[in-house]
């Protein structure tokens, strides 16, 4: 069981206090950000523009042809979750990483926004979410007057693959709850668990950096993997269990377990709409994460869909009401 799952008296308070929004969301101007793809190694540059209430979350890929290919950003879509999160089935016709994108989108509260990429994959930037959060920030964020739903948590929904497993919970907000468990004394097993804010993720997960071992990149390279991957991109631990990166660890000792966590957040957000529940998964990934989310919207009796009550801003969860919209189903587009 993850630590840290019992809450103090404080805890309990300073949670009551948080509330959710009741309105769909956009930024409020368009911006552009460029890096390089972690796995291609290419220069890649990805536009968010504004979007309508009702859009969602939407990748299109330009390819070199003038041609394009779009993908709404929902379970539906989700093919390979080997090393990373990849929209659409064919590599011709698919866009790679969006995880760490989707995870500052979801935290920030967007609902809807189109993402323009002229590459199969995110810029991986520094590793992180930081840049992501950055310059949504830098634009701002446009309330569209239209009312969010919520998919929220009734039941408990459990998968498991092997020594691991992850699960949603009923929970009055959102909340994550995320172990891991590597044989190097570095890591070792770790946890976090939390609930899930714009603040909590920007202080405490969105500057999180992804992972690997010296021991593998030969592997990665052979098959065409992690060609952009750099000290300056990812946390790279030697063969004798030391961090390689001058810099260290941006958080003491467990920035791993946060960058599990980030991820989590973003694989997630592949279900189309904010949830209200509690995640908690031991030894995941991204390939637990997208089976974990399609075993909750399987099940119809476990989960609600809700609103925030008459015309609230903001409302608690446990203020929101269930709504009758059978067809409100995104994560199936």
């Amino acid at each position: 069981m993850p630590q840290g799952i019992g809450r103090t008296a404080s805890e309990k308070a300073h949670f009551m206090a948080i509330a959710l929004l009741g309105f769909q969301t956009t930024i409020a101007a368009p911006l552009s950000i460029t890096g390089i793809g972690v796995h291609s190694g290419r220069p890649v540059t990805i536009n968010l523009q504004p979007a309508e209430a009702g859009t969602g979350i939407v990748f299109v890929r330009m390819h070199e042809d003038g041609s394009s290919t779009e993908f709404k950003a929902v379970s539906s879509q989700v093919g390979n979750t080997d090393l990373c999160t990849v929209l659409g089935f064919t590599p011709a016709r698919s866009i790679a990483t969006i995880e760490h994108v989707m995870a500052a989108v979801y935290a920030l509260g967007l609902d809807n926004l189109v993402i323009e990429v002229d590459g199969a994959e995110m810029p991986i930037m520094d590793g992180s979410s930081e840049a992501f959060i950055d310059a949504i920030e830098q634009v701002g964020i446009t309330n569209l007057g239209v009312k969010r739903r919520y998919i929220r948590v009734t039941k408990p929904v459990r998968i498991e693959a092997g020594a691991s497993w992850a699960e949603f919970r009923p929970y009055d907000g959102t909340r994550f709850e995320v172990e891991i468990d590597f044989e190097t004394p570095l890591i070792g097993r770790q946890s976090w668990a939390g609930d899930l804010t714009a603040e909590s993720f920007k202080t405490e997960l969105s500057r999180a950096r992804t992972f690997g071992f010296m021991r593998d990149v030969e592997r990665l390279w052979a098959a065409g993997f992690a060609l952009g991957s750099s000290l300056e991109n990812s946390v790279v631990i030697s063969d004798d269990h030391t961090v390689i990166n001058v810099e260290g660890l941006r958080y003491e000792k467990d920035e791993f377990v946060r960058h599990k966590t980030l991820d989590a957040v973003g694989d997630l957000a592949l279900a189309g709409a904010q949830f209200i529940g509690c995640y908690r998964s031991y030894r995941g990934g991204h390939k637990l994460n997208a089976n974990a989310l399609k075993a909750l919207l399987e099940n119809r009796d476990a989960y609600e869909v809700v609103e925030a009550p008459a015309r609230s801003l903001k409302a608690r969860a446990r203020e929101f009401v269930a709504v009758n919209v059978p067809e409100f189903a995104p994560w199936s587009a």
